[in-house]
């Protein structure tokens, strides 16, 4: 008996708009699916990623912030495999989102940046292709 894979990940979005247009039109993730749960005054939104990999996005009135600094336990980051950093970098500060400078994992060879979600969610993008 094994574990398969990651099926998805769930974030909680502050702004359910904005977030919904950062995922899908920023980032490109595709809609499976979306609902408003009136009982809970809040939305789910099923995206997927090109490899079947999902991600939840859901909204709560008024959720607490995210501790990111100083990093706190629990999940630290949520990463993206893509081909060409540099071109995803460019994408995304066009789109006026601050993106970190592209580092080298000394480990693998491959490059990997971080940037944030509307919420402050640390997000990297990783290349999977070795490095250029």
């Amino acid at each position: 008996m094994d574990l398969l894979r990651i099926h998805h990940a769930a974030i909680i979005a502050s702004d359910y708009a904005r977030s919904r247009h950062f995922y899908t039109a920023l980032l490109g993730l595709r809609v499976l699916a979306e609902h408003y749960r009136e009982a809970r005054d809040s939305w789910k939104l099923d995206l997927a990623l090109p490899d079947g990999s999902q991600l939840e996005l859901f909204s709560f009135p008024a959720p607490p912030p995210r501790p990111s600094r100083p990093e706190a336990c629990g999940l630290r980051h949520l990463a993206f495999s893509v081909d060409d950093v540099q071109a995803w970098k460019t994408r995304l500060e066009a789109e006026g989102i601050a993106v970190e400078d592209i580092r080298l994992d000394e480990y693998t060879g491959h490059r990997f940046v971080f940037f944030a979600d509307p919420d402050g969610l640390p997000l990297e993008l990783y290349e999977t292709a070795p490095a250029r």
